[in-house]
């Protein structure tokens, strides 16, 4: 996914300050469409639950600061697990974030984060589809596993009490599609309703799907993200016993991207939300652009179930799709916001994938890892850093990597220890990767 900064992209379409209605009606079509005629794809509103906390300030904030939000799992008795820390939303009250106390016990907890980081996301944009043609907003939401919790507690039920009591809406509350369809039905979306379940490259594959269909023209506009309830006892069982979690006990080294010292993922829990739209739509309603999606690469690597083609060349491929259909080369880049999940392949592959992208000038681009301050949120990781990727590009910084403190030899990157501020960029990469070889 490639981000280009969202102002200096609505005053060269439109002459003018971004948020400025009055310029809508004198921006050119030729300024709103690729050289190929395609709709040119910006951001105008973003939304985010995070263990940073609710809504995309107190993200930004943490992310900014290289503050860890990582701790002890405290949502159930750790004793046993190999992993006992987490990204866990602080102090999580679903109705004190907006939602009914009918909703809370219908909706699954990756449904209920993918409505509030929603909720934020769509009243940023001020997009109202009961005042559009709403069978042209789209809705694209992913997330990488679905209800955990409720799949857990029905089999517990059915084990324990037999059959028929079963919830009768167990189906409807955890499959995972239904983080979708509640968006779609809560603000009205009547275009295309889809769910990509692409492990942890989930986030970034519904910005992406969404994109395609904006600039193509299939949509106007279009609510996208992920989210993950990933703290459950089997997710936590499950990774572990696979090896990918981290089995420190000091929040504080749990998560170290590309560190030496680095001895798995952290899992996290959220949600990310983003209003996609033609840029010919949002100016013709005087949206304020963040941010402009310029391209997006998708590849398999055909390698292996878990582990990554050891020198990245699927990274690579996507990383060069999403430039050339921006018009850039790896010479623009202004830095990389990498999957960074501080497992020794992970890291590993995107250090050779960025090498192998820029070559020599790769030990000079600036490459963050949000995943150091909230941990892996898997299928709503995607969108979490593609947030944080378009505010770095529209506000010339890149954030630091938190946990980072020791180079490895093997994987010689130019991460970002303190932030960079005053830092002109046009363009920047976010790289998603994802069980499968997604």
């Amino acid at each position: 996914m490639m981000w280009e900064n969202g102002e200096e992209t609505a005053q060269r379409a439109a002459q003018g300050p971004s948020d400025s209605a009055s310029t809508a009606a004198v921006a050119p079509v030729s300024a709103t469409r690729k050289s190929d005629g395609t709709h040119r794809v910006v951001i105008t509103g973003m939304g985010a639950l995070t263990p940073a906390g609710a809504g995309v300030p107190a993200l930004w904030d943490a992310v900014m600061a290289g503050r860890s939000c990582i701790g002890p799992i405290t949502r159930f008795d750790t004793a046993g697990f190999e992993t006992r820390l987490g990204g866990q939303i602080p102090d999580y009250d679903p109705v004190a974030l907006g939602l009914t106390k009918k909703e809370v016990r219908r909706f699954a907890r990756f449904v209920q984060y993918a409505i509030i980081a929603a909720e934020e996301a769509m009243a940023q944009s001020g997009l109202r589809p009961d005042e559009a043609d709403a069978a042209r907003i789209g809705c694209v939401f992913g997330t990488g596993i679905g209800g955990l919790e409720e799949f857990e507690n029905g089999c517990a039920t059915l084990t324990e009490k037999g059959p028929r009591r079963l919830n009768p809406l167990f189906i409807p509350t955890m499959i995972t599609n239904m983080a979708a369809g509640n968006l779609s039905i809560r603000f009205g979306l009547r275009g295309e309703c889809l769910c990509p379940v692409t492990a942890c490259a989930t986030g970034a594959h519904s910005i992406g799907m969404a994109y395609r269909s904006i600039r193509h023209g299939y949509l106007d506009a279009a609510l996208a993200g992920g989210t993950e309830e990933s703290l459950t006892p089997i997710c936590l069982a499950g990774f572990g016993n696979l090896g990918a979690t981290t089995k420190e006990e000091n929040p504080a080294k749990a998560s170290r991207p590309f560190d030496v010292n680095r001895s798995g993922f952290v899992p996290g829990e959220g949600a990310g939300a983003l209003v996609l739209e033609s840029m010919e739509h949002a100016l013709a309603r005087g949206a304020r652009i963040i941010a402009e999606v310029a391209g997006f690469g998708s590849t398999g690597d055909a390698h292996h179930m878990t582990a990554p083609e050891p020198w990245g060349e699927g990274a690579v491929r996507a990383m060069k799709m999403a430039l050339a259909e921006g018009g850039f080369s790896a010479a623009d880049l202004g830095h990389l916001n990498a999957h960074g999940t501080s497992t020794h392949h992970n890291d590993l592959t995107e250090a050779r994938a960025l090498a192998a992208l820029c070559g020599s000038r790769a030990p000079e681009v600036p490459v963050t890892s949000v995943k150091g301050a909230i941990g892996h949120t898997l299928g709503a990781a995607g969108a979490v850093e593609a947030i944080v990727t378009a505010l770095s590009v529209a506000g010339d910084c890149v954030p630091p990597t938190a946990g980072f403190a020791e180079p490895d030899p093997e994987a010689p990157v130019r991460v970002v220890t303190e932030a960079l501020r005053d830092y002109p960029q046009k363009v920047a990469l976010s790289n998603s990767l994802g069980f499968g070889g997604h």
